[in-house]
């Protein structure tokens, strides 16, 4: 069979550098940190006390009282970006065919804070075992796509994709090929997580993941410098709207770029450490070009996973390098997480979101706080430090990975 193009119709976003797709995209080619002391809860205890949290977000300009107490944090990001794509594609929604509209989100915890707050609540109770109704559905993952079709009236496909740090560039791919494979017309699609509570703070202080620089949050992520020290924990979500070329086009639709081919692959290696080659990431990046009918050469700008860990960070060179051999040295690399942090299952999400912009506005947003080379990298790679760089962007990729060793690898292209 035939299968049919996708395009980007729609963005939306709420991040720690900005509360919706405009301030999100001018805050990444700015270079503005995200990070800061952590406001969620006190953090005074734990060895890190920062996070890149969004900021001056307040749920009653979006929901009612009663609405937002039955929704987790995760799920409102969700909700919130969702609304500003949908408006931002013009959906007509008593035109489109709602049969063939879905939904599909990613999230690597989910509603981690609701989990926090009932099981605290009945270990400081009385014995008597006393929940919230809504404790389950505000923490199950997939609430989120169901929530956004409930309000809208999505009656396509609808689901939640899990796959830890690559959750939501998995479900973007998902929702890439449902359109692709004639199942849909249009897909809202993205992630969103809220983990800055104390058992994901926690969680990751004791895996010795995070970074513990408290003296310089903003500073903290670091992506390739010598003195990394481990990732800046995140939160938010974006929201991408995915569509068929030719129900687009029939409506007029505004297009920012064409999903040109994904990659999907396992390291088969290790619980949270990527494989030292990145051979996984390889096989992802090989397959994601192959669906896209591109060559290496074709691709001028990398999103990279890039979470400022030491060991991970030079692996997914090691498979740039191994993959792109002397075009790696002509293309763009960067990590937007130097600016967002890890937003976990949201990475995927927001960074796809980075790469769209940079292929719609020619503009590659950079890679902030280096301050010395490590000599494990080659000096000839460009990671776009400290400052964005304006240039033509036909092609970019972006890559994201996960515990258990999921990768996933998504190709945008400019729309022609």
């Amino acid at each position: 069979m035939e299968l049919k193009r996708v395009v980007i119709t729609g963005l939306g976003a709420l991040t720690p550098i900005g509360n919706n797709a405009s301030e999100y995209w001018n805050s990444l080619k700015k270079g503005v940190s995200g990070a800061a002391p952590i406001t969620n809860f006190d953090a005074s205890l734990f060895k890190t006390q920062f996070a890149c949290e969004v900021k001056g977000f307040d749920p009653l300009n979006h929901f009612d009282r009663k609405e937002a107490r039955k929704l987790d944090r995760f799920a409102q990001f969700a909700l919130v970006t969702a609304d500003e794509a949908i408006l931002d594609s013009k959906l007509d929604l008593e035109k489109i065919n709602l049969k063939r509209a879905g939904v599909v989100w990613g999230a690597g915890i989910g509603g981690i804070k609701t989990f926090e707050d009932e099981v605290t609540g009945f270990s400081q109770g009385n014995g008597t075992p006393r929940f919230n109704p809504f404790f389950i559905p505000k923490m199950i993952l997939d609430i989120a796509p169901g929530h956004i079709s409930i309000k809208y009236g999505f009656r396509g496909p609808n689901y939640a994709a899990v796959s830890a740090c690559a959750s939501s560039t998995n479900a973007i791919i998902d929702a890439y090929n449902l359109i692709q494979l004639g199942k849909a017309d249009v897909m809202v699609t993205g992630g969103s997580e809220a983990a800055v509570t104390v058992a994901g703070v926690g969680g990751f202080n004791a895996l010795h993941a995070m970074s513990t620089d408290n003296e310089n949050p903003e500073t903290a992520s670091r992506p390739f410098d010598k003195n990394r020290t481990g990732f800046v924990l995140g939160e938010g979500g974006a929201c991408l709207i995915l569509e068929e070329y030719e129900h687009a086009v029939a409506r007029g639709a505004k297009i920012y770029a064409e999903v040109a081919g994904s990659g999907l692959s396992a390291d088969a290696h290790h619980m949270t450490a990527p494989h030292p080659n990145g051979e996984g990431a390889i096989d992802a990046m090989t397959y994601a070009l192959k669906d896209a009918n591109l060559k290496p050469e074709d691709i001028d700008y990398i999103n990279v996973h890039g979470t400022s860990t030491p060991l991970g960070d030079i692996a997914e060179v090691n498979a740039i390098e191994t993959l792109f051999g002397d075009h790696a040295y002509k293309l763009n690399i960067s990590s937007t997480k130097s600016m967002t942090g890890h937003l976990l299952g949201g990475a995927g999400a927001v960074e796809a979101f980075a790469s769209v912009m940079a292929v719609y506005d020619d503009v590659i947003p950079p890679t902030i706080n280096h301050f010395e080379d490590d000599p494990a990298f080659d000096k000839r790679l460009n990671f776009t430090f400290n400052k964005a760089e304006e240039k033509t962007v036909n092609v970019a990729l972006s890559n994201t990975f996960g515990f258990g060793g999921h990768n996933a690898t998504l190709i945008v292209k400019k729309f022609k």
